[in-house]
């Protein structure tokens, strides 16, 4: 498979600006590999393909605040800063990127807000828009963090072109969480777990399906373009995964039942599929994953997906293509596009079965 070979167009008005009104009311589109069939459902409805001792596996990253506006020393000119990682906590050094890029080198300063005394300091260039930031800030660490918070912005993708939005009717920073989410440290949503509502994972558990969780930190990888024709000489960026061992051990339970085993979300399908046994079960994980998955691929630990529609050329279409078929995803995103579905992470659902 080449890049050129996970491009389509989308029509403008069907890109997500909003999530669907209520979580678990988006649409959502079935595939089902074996019969080669489409079916058209809302996803409360996802309820009726899971039974007694089948397991789904959700990513509980939460996501922070990780946009900041600051203003550069002497010209005023403001800046994009997007938070990534951070490197070193005492010395509070992150990798974040800026926009533009171009106005920005080694030895500027940044002023964020005019009586906030959070000041950074440029160190060092990692890529073309990367830079690696000290922040400046008399306080402790948790307040330091808590400064972070207040002055960044949830981290809606860029081609959702509207502000970020807070208000009574309708907040942003809710709908752009998982109500799931536990352990802060992602720079975007595991969107395919956007559309979970607590009713209806209550009426999962009530039918006796297994609801785990793992960890994987959606970071700068989630940003970087395909730019090589050849898929093969792509090389992801680290993101850090955490598989606990209930976890691995209720996958396991079902896997040896022969139960359906779903990875809710790419996110979570890339981390059990960094961390499988010679005898094709999980194992318990915690550290980094760089893990790239393409057509062909083989894989090991879950037998079901869901996931969103997915932008041309991205990875999330390359390993949602390895799991569906290219050729029955491709039939499934025009018709997606011709009934009218929501793209993109504010977007509709797909449950591949």
């Amino acid at each position: 498979m080449k890049l050129s070979n996970f491009q389509y167009t989308l029509p403008e008005e069907l890109l997500a600006e909003y999530p669907s009104e209520r979580r678990d009311e988006a649409k959502l589109m079935v595939l089902n590999r074996k019969e080669d069939t489409i079916e058209h459902k809302s996803f409360k409805d996802i309820v009726d393909y899971f039974d007694e001792d089948d397991i789904l596996v959700f990513n509980n990253t939460k996501v922070f605040p990780a946009r900041l506006y600051g203003n550069k020393e002497k010209t005023g000119a403001r800046i994009e800063v997007f938070l990534l990682r951070e490197l070193n906590a005492e010395s509070r050094l992150w990798d974040v990127l800026v926009d533009p890029a171009r106005k920005i080198r080694i030895g500027n300063k940044l002023f964020f807000g005019e009586d906030s005394g959070l000041v950074a300091e440029v160190i060092d260039n990692t890529t073309s828009r990367g830079r690696t930031l000290r922040f400046l800030y008399d306080g402790s660490y948790e307040e330091f963090r808590k400064k972070l918070n207040e002055m960044g912005e949830t981290p809606l993708p860029k081609y959702i072109k509207r502000d970020v939005e807070e208000s009574k009717d309708f907040s942003d920073e809710e709908r752009y969480q998982t109500i799931y989410a536990k352990h802060e440290g992602a720079v975007a949503a595991p969107t395919a777990g956007l559309h979970f509502s607590k009713h209806l994972l209550k009426k999962l558990e009530i039918k006796g399906v297994e609801l785990k969780e793992l960890t994987l930190h959606v970071g700068l990888g989630t940003f970087n373009p395909v730019e090589v024709e050849d898929l093969s000489k792509h090389r992801m960026d680290s993101e850090e995964v955490l598989i606990p061992e209930s976890t691995a051990d209720a996958v396991n339970k079902a896997i040896d039942k022969k139960r359906r085993v779903c990875a809710v979300g790419t996110t979570v399908m890339r981390s059990i599929e960094s961390s499988v046994s010679a005898d094709a079960h999980l194992k318990p994980y915690e550290g980094w994953t760089n893990k790239f998955i393409f057509p062909p691929y083989e894989f090991s630990i879950a037998n079901c997906m869901i996931t969103n529609f997915h932008t041309p050329k991205s990875t999330l279409m390359m390993m949602t293509s390895a799991f569906a078929g290219h050729d029955l995803l491709k039939k499934a995103y025009a018709e997606a596009i011709e009934k009218g579905y929501k793209f993109y992470s504010y977007g509709d659902a797909m449950l591949i079965i």
